[in-house]
């Protein structure tokens, strides 16, 4: 099962402003376990808690969140971007690696949605557009 993140436009909640498929929810986690290992010495949730404290299977992050959540991307991105690459899970991020000429040279690199852009730069944008619009971000 797949996550996809995305923002609806305020209203009847059916016009999509933008979305991101992530990939699965093991993929997700593989993220916050790298993000929990690497940057939160404290515990899970130390530094970053509106990212690994979310239920990753349901709800939102509020527009307020979104906010927050901005930051603790911008922040993961660039200390991730410090560390070296860990090998890509078996599976559909090496077929995106390859069908994108993707070779990560740092940790941050070995996080991308399924079109082989950064699942943190496409995560920040959401968190942007959620402000802006004053909605939420929506898990699906």
């Amino acid at each position: 099962m797949g996550l996809y993140l995305c923002v609806f436009g305020a209203g009847d909640g059916d016009d999509e402003l933008d979305g991101v498929e992530v990939g699965s929810y093991g993929d997700f986690g593989r993220l916050r376990e790298a993000v929990a290992e690497h940057l939160e010495p404290a515990g899970w949730g130390s530094r970053f808690p509106v990212l690994m404290n979310h239920v990753d299977n349901d709800g939102e992050w509020t527009p307020a969140e979104a906010v927050e959540l901005e930051k603790e991307m911008q922040t993961i991105d660039a200390e991730l971007a410090k560390l070296p690459p860990q090998p890509l899970p078996t599976g559909w991020q090496i077929e995106v690696a390859k069908e994108f000429d993707l070779v990560p040279t740092a940790l941050n690199e070995c996080f991308f949605d399924v079109n082989g852009d950064s699942v943190f730069e496409r995560i920040t944008d959401l968190c942007r557009l959620s402000a802006r619009e004053g909605v939420p971000i929506v898990f699906q």
